[in-house]
């Protein structure tokens, strides 16, 4: 049977899963995520999505999914508009690259993440008293 809550343990691992993921996709020539490619990113953009993803993937370790989940979901919302006000000032001075396809998937992301982290009731971890 499938719980009524999310669990944020699950949330953020799959979330930190994902971001690791891209990051390291950056690196490697391809016509998606790559210097260059439909999304521009550069080792800079990389090692954030790496990080990002660290963080999520330990963030259970600590009892803090739910935190974790809604923080990057507010940097995201703030990355998102500076993308769209003050380039500059999102890219930090051009040592993040960042095309108009990044600010409009930073976008996305915000909105998903929001819902995400503030939406649903979660708890930290599944329990055996439900089942």
């Amino acid at each position: 049977m499938i719980e009524s809550r999310w669990n944020a343990d699950f949330i953020a691992t799959i979330l930190g899963v994902v971001f690791v993921a891209v990051g390291l996709l950056g690196f490697v020539p391809n016509p998606i995520v790559y210097d260059g490619g439909y999304f521009h990113v550069n080792a800079a953009h990389n090692f954030v999505h790496l990080i990002t993803g660290a963080l999520l993937l330990i963030s259970p370790y600590f009892g803090v999914p739910v935190l974790m989940i809604r923080t990057v979901a507010i940097l995201y919302v703030a990355i998102a508009i500076l993308g769209f006000l003050a380039p500059n000032v999102a890219e930090l001075g051009g040592l993040i690259a960042m095309n108009h396809a990044d600010h409009w998937l930073h976008a996305v992301l915000a909105v998903v993440l929001l819902a995400i982290g503030f939406t649903k009731p979660m708890e930290r971890s599944v329990t055996t008293a439900h089942m």
